[in-house]
């Protein structure tokens, strides 16, 4: 088991060296998905600094949280599944299975549709 991700030496020991390809295709999905991360962060900045103040009471407030949270958690999940992807293409097991993508695509979803009823609400008191 990988105990500490950010020791390269402790990866490489597991297994045998990989074709460099299969390792470099692993580390290009990490990275769209710190770029997913950045975004969900950057949005949540941008919701904090530039929203009006909604007809929800901090609603403002709540999607700039959901938000940078949403991306912290996408940072973390990715190094996470980097490192077992690493770990499973060095041994030559089956890669692991992740629901992560369907869940994150789940929360976007509901948290837009969430907004969508916010914003007709507030347009049918205004």
């Amino acid at each position: 088991m990988i105990r500490n991700w950010f020791d390269p030496r402790e990866l490489r020991s597991v297994g045998t060296t990989p074709d460099y390809r299969f390792s470099l295709a692993n580390e290009r999905t990490f990275l769209a998905w710190l770029r997913t991360g950045l975004a969900l962060i950057a949005g949540g900045l941008a919701a904090a600094q530039f929203l009006p103040t909604l007809s929800l009471i901090h609603l403002r407030e709540a999607i700039a949280v959901a938000l940078l949270l949403l991306g912290g958690v996408v940072a973390i999940r990715a190094v996470d599944h980097w490192a077992r992807t690493e770990r499973a293409i060095r041994l030559g097991e089956e890669l692991p299975a992740s629901r992560f993508p369907a869940v994150l695509a789940l929360t976007v979803g509901l948290g837009a549709l969430s907004l969508v009823v916010a914003v007709l609400a507030g347009a049918m008191r205004g």
